[in-house]
């Protein structure tokens, strides 16, 4: 068995091999992993030991965000071949499920995603997957890139949910990764224009190098003088709320425009007040955003074309022997940090 990098416990890492691959189906493919971003939740399953009702009671690989290239195919695939440069989606529903045949598999109950209890990730050599979710990479994007197609799609889904006019003009609370993935994947969906608000100047500063997008450092002045500064006091007309911060979801009536949009991105730890008569007295429409569905294509796509440079919120790669480094800078959550990536020995 090969090295992986698992979870044995709360704060517990170890690289050893763990019996983690599955059989090859007929529909299935085995991919010889390249590059693995980490995530916030890997992050909060090494220094917490679950998220919400997902328990981490036994030993779990690590690793969610993934690129690859195709070792073995299944009889039945016929769109991927060996070779192949892929990425993979995730989650996996039951294609007969309610929710999956209203599209929306996302939240299908039974969905098996990578790297949550008791599903093991992709910090491994080789996983195996369903070729419906296994998705080609065109040349023009690296494994890096392709590692990074993941997160992107969380910001296509909240973009998509906005239902965004040409010419929009949008606000994104908190400047995480995520939060910078929105605000891309905003202007990529008509937005004229973008501003991103936070505590950390060096996260700013990141997005803030990207065309289309203003800052707000709300140390110095509240994301709602500087939205109604911009705005003659009208307000963005729609509102990404992605730092999961109180009084952020708090303060969300006073941000957005008569009739327009809050998409709640950013997850809190426990349960916020909701000032729910400002939402009611603008007639603020409200959507909400859990992972993505069929978005992979179109992130790719779009990073593809040029449309979306995703480089250069790739703070760091590590070689995956200095793996649990890696983790352990994660959980610094450094200002000038924005995406640490894995990369897997070629074998």
């Amino acid at each position: 068995m090969a090295m992986s990098l698992v979870l044995e416990k709360k704060g517990s890492l170890a690289l050893r091999s763990i019996d983690a691959v599955p059989e090859l189906t007929a529909t299935d493919v085995r991919i010889a992993v390249r590059t693995v971003g980490i995530c916030g939740s890997d992050v909060h399953y090494y220094t917490h030991g679950k998220i919400g009702p997902f328990v981490v009671e036994q030993p779990m690989v690590l690793g969610h965000e993934a690129s690859g290239v195709v070792v073995e195919v299944g009889r039945d695939v016929t769109h991927l071949k060996v070779g192949d440069r892929v990425c993979m989606e995730p989650g996996i529903p039951n294609p007969t499920s309610r929710a999956s045949k209203l599209g929306i598999y996302n939240v299908d109950p039974s969905v098996r995603f990578w790297a949550t209890p008791p599903v093991h990730g992709c910090l491994t050599p080789e996983v195996v997957h369903p070729a419906a979710f296994t998705y080609v990479l065109p040349e023009s994007v690296s494994f890096a890139e392709g590692a990074m197609v993941e997160p992107f799609a969380i910001g296509m889904q909240a973009a998509s949910r906005a239902r965004i006019q040409p010419g929009d003009i949008a606000l994104v609370t908190g400047a995480g990764p995520i939060g910078m993935m929105t605000a891309l994947a905003a202007l990529a969906g008509g937005c004229a224009k973008v501003f991103v608000s936070d505590l950390a100047q060096p996260k700013l500063d990141i997005i803030g190098a990207y065309p289309g997008i203003e800052t707000i450092n709300i140390r110095n002045t509240s994301a709602a003088t500087a939205i109604a500064d911009a705005t003659g006091g009208w307000g963005a007309d729609v509102v990404f709320e992605c730092s999961g911060a109180a009084p952020a979801i708090l303060g969300l009536p006073q941000l957005a425009r008569p009739g327009g949009a809050v998409v709640l991105v950013g997850m809190p730890v426990d349960p916020v007040p909701v000032d729910i008569v400002g939402l009611q007295a603008k007639e603020l429409r409200i959507e909400t955003v859990f992972r993505y569905a069929n978005m992979y294509d179109r992130a790719i796509a779009l990073i593809a074309a040029g449309k979306v440079d995703l480089k250069p919120l790739i703070s760091a790669t590590l070689p995956f022997a200095d793996s649990i480094a890696a983790f352990d800078r994660a959980v610094e959550a450094r200002d000038t940090d924005v995406k640490i990536q894995i990369e897997m020995p070629e074998s």
